[in-house]
């Protein structure tokens, strides 16, 4: 599979999300707005698996890459989400954010040759990742309930039953990430020789899962600040942006952290 057919995958998983997306909102189409997404997904699935197969490795070792899966886990997270909880808009929001990533990606690939360095040709290498990104995936879609909470003045129970759904999200993201931290953990022993070393990259993922931490607990304690919970969650989400790709650009990662993609 040539990195050139991108774009007719691409195209026809956006073309059948944003279909599914538009029947979401009509009761009598739920069936299918269900069956239409897993299509657009299992489209989107066939072009990772060509990948996988063309390059003989898991297409998971550049920004690019990781850019691909993260585009397939977000409409899978709304849909989960949408089957559910029924939130009739999650479909179009997980649409919307799939295609600016599919854009990004088309714009500026990063898909690179067969070369995977020794230590990335661990088994723990494919769970790992996919176990990360399908975190991502999940706070990325918590985050838009987050700010449609935010945005939208709707009445108390809608209030509320919008911050159990961010609730339940953050619950399944941050048991992604410890799982992804655990697996990183037991790859860094095998490959580098120590569990943890504090490289950039580790940092921000242990301040990004602290941060998580940080808003179950005040969920807890402070159920009634609804508003300040979801500040908290946005911030959270801004740590992990930090962590996926913004150690790219950080002076300290430079020559130094052995998580920079390249």
């Amino acid at each position: 599979m040539q990195w050139d057919y991108f774009i007719y995958f691409a195209f026809s998983a956006v073309v059948c999300w944003a279909i599914a997306a538009k029947l979401a909102f009509k009761p009598q189409h739920y069936s299918k707005s269900i069956v239409i997404t897993l299509m657009g997904l299992i489209i989107f699935s066939l072009f990772i698996a060509g990948m996988w197969i063309s390059l003989e490795r898991p297409p998971m070792r550049t920004m690019g890459e990781t850019r691909l899966w993260y585009s397939f886990f977000l409409p899978a997270a709304g849909l989960i989400t949408f089957i559910r909880w029924r939130y009739k808009w999650i479909l179009s929001f997980g649409t919307l954010l799939s295609f600016v990533f599919i854009c990004i990606n088309l714009l500026h690939p990063e898909i690179h040759n067969k070369a995977l360095m020794p230590a990335l040709q661990s088994p723990w290498f494919a769970p790992h990742v996919i176990v990360y990104m399908l975190a991502y995936a999940v706070f990325g879609v918590a985050v838009i309930n987050a700010l449609y909470l935010l945005i939208r003045e709707d009445k108390e129970d809608k209030e509320e039953s919008t911050m159990v759904l961010c609730d339940n999200l953050v619950y399944v993201g941050t048991a992604f990430l410890t799982v992804g931290m655990l697996m990183g953990a037991i790859w860094a022993k095998a490959a580098w020789g120590h569990y943890w070393s504090w490289d950039p990259k580790e940092t921000w993922a242990a301040a990004t899962w602290m941060a998580c931490l940080l808003y179950i607990h005040f969920r807890l304690h402070r159920p009634m600040k609804q508003r300040t919970a979801c500040y908290l969650l946005i911030f959270s989400f801004v740590l992990l942006q930090i962590c996926w790709f913004g150690v790219n650009y950080l002076p300290s990662a430079q020559g130094s952290s052995v998580h920079v993609y390249s």
